[in-house]
């Protein structure tokens, strides 16, 4: 009697999966989506890709064209030479020159900042938050104000018309920043951590390196690229502190190449591209740390 009733209770119509699984997921989508925020970023996009498409088809160009044509046009007869003769005018001098400078402030900044912002963030009293604070009054001082003191300074070290001139400014300036960049990413390491570490019996030396520094490894990234980026882009330094050709960097080289080829505007270009390329091809690699330095999710 059992088995007839339950063979004759009403089947239950399966609802179409499609639609209905598929409903939900489409509402979460309408509702992040933000138009104002897409339009932003298109806009932002064509105002950056518009001058590297200018800057890269221009530089393919032969003067007469880039003289007399339409910018914004694709080369008719695309050509080398320009950068043939860019490579072919001193340049890896000047990319050999910057990239020495660029790695050297890397690694003075890192040396320095690293314990810097460990003691800042692990010394608790008056004094270190004065310090620090003292430290950071570099962020508000422009280059300018200091340049005279600096050749000044420079020249009495008898570093002036060397690498070493552009390399030192350079860091000094940098490690402000720096330093606030990694004592914020610092203070995002747990204290428990800590505690473990100093009752395990471990030096404070032992716990920057074994703790404090791995946990930062995205502030470190973010510090070594934002000094890259000072380094590979500095002009006032290598124009003020050196004079020599065998001592200028890639940015006053560019200066003098505008004067050096004249109206040769295909070619000035030319060096453009070529002096972008590898410090683009660093923050590509390094894009996902830098990022997250910037956002303050390196210790999480």
């Amino acid at each position: 009697m059992s088995s007839v009733t339950r063979t004759a209770a009403p089947a239950v119509t399966p609802l179409p999966p499609g639609p209905a699984a598929g409903a939900p997921r489409r509402s979460r989508l309408l509702r992040r989506a933000n138009p104002l925020a897409g339009l932003g970023s298109l806009v932002w996009l064509v105002i950056v890709l518009v001058p590297l498409y200018t800057l890269v088809s221009s530089s393919l160009m032969h003067q007469d064209e880039a003289l007399d044509g339409d910018p914004l046009a694709f080369p008719s007869r695309p050509t080398l030479d320009n950068y043939n003769t860019v490579l072919h005018s001193g340049f890896f001098t000047l990319l050999g020159n910057t990239a020495i400078v660029a790695v050297s402030t890397v690694a003075i900044v890192l040396v320095l900042s690293v314990p810097v912002a460990y003691v800042a963030v692990r010394t608790r009293n008056r004094w270190s938050s004065l310090a620090f604070r003292t430290f950071l009054l570099g962020v508000a001082i422009p280059a300018q104000a200091v340049i005279v003191p600096l050749y000044l300074l420079i020249g009495k070290m008898g570093l002036y018309d060397t690498l070493p001139a552009i390399i030192l400014p350079t860091a000094a300036f940098a490690m402000p920043v720096s330093v606030l960049v990694l004592s914020g990413t610092m203070r995002d390491v747990s204290e428990e951590l800590y505690e473990a570490m100093s009752l395990d019996g471990a030096s404070p030396l032992r716990m920057l390196l074994q703790l404090a520094v791995p946990l930062s490894r995205a502030g470190i990234s973010t510090v070594a690229i934002y000094s890259a980026l000072q380094a590979w882009n500095g002009f006032l330094f290598p124009l003020i502190l050196t004079q020599s050709e065998g001592n200028r960097v890639l940015t006053l080289g560019l200066f003098n190449f505008m004067s050096q080829f004249g109206v040769n505007i295909p070619a000035v270009l030319a060096a453009i591209v070529l002096s972008v390329v590898p410090i683009f091809a660093v923050y590509l690699v390094a894009r996902r740390a830098l990022v997250n330095g910037l956002m303050g999710v390196g210790g999480k």
